[in-house]
């Protein structure tokens, strides 16, 4: 299911991006906000079992995000030539992955202690 997502969601945002891997950017960020999210909830309040936990990060988001696709796509932006566009797609899955993270956890935090 989860690598069934991540082809519907890449191929939509990548739509109308000729060579950066826009589509694999945002599932890595959506990816990394829901990972986030649901441990930061079974963590802090016990949201979610121990099978529904796995099931949903292991089985769901391991196989949504796309770490070996983004390497993939970022050592061929080097081998192009296109070392701007390498820079800014290394910088930019980092910076928004771990942001997403954050972001998620202050989700988390603020739905599940009301």
């Amino acid at each position: 299911m989860g690598a069934i997502l991540r082809y519907v969601v890449s191929g939509i945002v990548q739509d109308g991006f000729a060579t950066f891997p826009m589509g694999t950017l945002a599932v890595n960020v959506i990816g990394s906000y829901f990972l986030s999210f649901i441990m930061y909830s079974t963590e802090y309040f016990g949201i979610f079992g121990r099978e529904e936990r796995i099931f949903l990060t292991i089985g769901l988001l391991g196989s949504f995000t796309t770490m070996s696709t983004f390497s993939y796509e970022s050592f061929r932006l080097l081998e192009e030539k296109e070392t701007l566009l390498f820079a800014v797609n290394v910088i930019a899955t980092i910076t928004l992955t771990l942001f997403a993270v954050y972001i998620g956890r202050i989700t988390a935090l603020t739905i599940w202690r009301r």
